[in-house]
């Protein structure tokens, strides 16, 4: 799916608490290193899993399901197979009314579920990964030797 720069950079740029469905406590696995990432560049991170709830991850309780989590919550991230994304989408819906954006990541996709978002007036990505974009969009991949396509500097 294709999305414009400029709509994935104001996401990232408005978001500030985000939802993790599905992280890992397994350092290895994308979910872990993708929450560890939002919360090293300053994002709130809520970290959502059953199998790993009440224990500490990066500061905060794990927490089994989206109606445990106290706060407003800007974009939900989902960790999880396609199919297992309606309920989460509707769980998000009904939890938090000034939810800004639901971002499914790499592999991830349903179009009921995110119809049922946008109409909802909800921002829906689906088969992206925010860190990469992250990157991408605030020119931290060239560092890597990555080209970006984004000039960050002038003669």
């Amino acid at each position: 799916m294709q999305y414009p720069d400029d709509l994935l950079k104001n996401v990232l740029t408005k978001t500030r608490r985000i939802a993790v469905v599905g992280v890992s406590m397994n350092p290895v696995r994308p979910s872990y290193y993708v929450a560890r990432y939002l919360t090293l560049k300053g994002f709130e991170v809520f970290p959502i899993n059953p199998g790993h709830a009440g224990k500490k991850l990066f500061g905060r309780t794990v927490n089994a399901s989206l109606s445990e989590v106290d706060q407003e919550i800007d974009m939900v991230d989902i960790f999880r197979r396609s199919e297992a994304v309606p309920p989460i989408v509707d769980e998000a819906l009904e939890m938090f009314p000034s939810l800004q954006t639901i971002w499914m990541q790499i592999g991830v996709a349903h179009a009921d579920a995110a119809s049922k978002a946008q109409a909802r007036g909800v921002t829906v990505i689906q088969d992206r990964c925010p860190k990469i974009e992250y990157q991408r969009l605030f020119g931290e991949l060239r560092m890597g030797g990555f080209a970006t396509g984004i000039i960050s500097s002038k003669l």
